[in-house]
């Protein structure tokens, strides 16, 4: 990743604060579920065999989760949509970090901020993935966190994504970019606070007119939304294609290593931030639903 790795040399030595969670979480566990939940409506649908007349240029930006998926998310979008691609996630990271204006307080350097990647790439679509930093690591946040004050923390999280929006819209110009909010699934601890958060994107992009794609939905139990599970049935892509379908014998398929409940990487965590170096269901759904939503606007332009 280049300078793009900064994050790693601050996050070494507390790789389980490297991740987007709070600090109990760990960042980027649990024992086999008894049963196995139904798989989400999202994970079966299938793919949209229409490629747009336009192939779109997507800016992929966000936290660990992002780190982990960039990888998966650019191969998904070159092969069913021919996107041009271009990602820069840093792991420990909130909105915040990727406005403008923040200098030193912020874990994304200038270069690398919204509204400057969006000058020099001119996207058709920016894809903003953050699981929703709330636990006070970056700098930018200034000490809110989500335990001591949720209503202060879901006050700062809107104004930021508020002022993020404006920044990516006026950068853009005359080629305004869509902005592509990504909904994230189920956290265990706070499960609250990831309804709330999902919250404040969706309503962020109804009021710009902007999109939603419910990449969460993809990894929750069907009709069980903001329930976390570590393991799915698989679908029958992972049964087509068998390193998908982690326990084949009992047709289910891990989501999240035992040790990390928040990362959907099947590696191990590492003290430097890297994509998922091993195939993974979860990083495969949140692609594909990413890929689906990105190719259904393009489609229709």
């Amino acid at each position: 990743m280049g300078r793009r790795s900064v994050v790693g040399v601050l996050l070494a030595g507390a790789v389980l604060l490297g991740g987007c969670g709070d600090p109990a979480s760990g960042p980027e566990a649990a024992p086999p579920a008894p049963s196995v939940p139904e798989a989400s409506a999202a994970t079966t649908q299938q793919r949209a065999p229409r490629l747009p007349a336009k192939a779109p240029t997507v800016l992929y930006i966000g936290d660990s989760l992002a780190m982990e998926n960039q990888k998966v998310l650019g191969e998904e979008l070159r092969r069913d949509l021919r996107a041009t691609y271009t990602s820069a996630p840093y792991s420990g990271t909130t909105l915040c970090d990727y406005l403008e204006g923040t200098g030193k307080r912020s874990l994304v350097p200038d270069a690398d901020k919204a509204a400057a990647l969006v000058r020099s790439v001119r996207p058709d679509f920016v894809v903003l993935q953050f699981w929703g930093n709330a636990w006070g690591y970056t700098p930018c946040m200034d000490g809110i966190t989500y335990d001591a004050s949720r209503t202060r923390y879901l006050e700062r999280y809107a104004a930021d994504a508020r002022r993020l929006a404006e920044q990516i819209d006026a950068a853009g110009r005359e080629r305004r970019p869509r902005i592509v909010w990504v909904l994230q699934g189920p956290d265990p601890i706070s499960p609250d606070r990831v309804r709330r958060v999902n919250a404040v994107y969706e309503e962020r992009a109804a009021a710009t007119g902007d999109l939603v794609a419910d990449a969460g939905r993809a990894v929750s139990p069907e009709g069980a939304r903001y329930t976390w599970t570590q393991f799915l049935p698989c679908t029958a892509y992972e049964r087509a294609h068998p390193d998908y379908c982690t326990q084949p014998g009992s047709d289910r398929t891990a989501l999240h290593r035992d040790d990390d409940y928040l990362h959907f990487c099947l590696a191990p965590t590492t003290s430097t931030p890297k994509p998922c170096p091993v195939r993974s269901p979860g990083i495969l759904r949140i692609a594909r639903e990413i890929t689906r939503v990105v190719g259904a606007t393009a489609g229709s332009d």
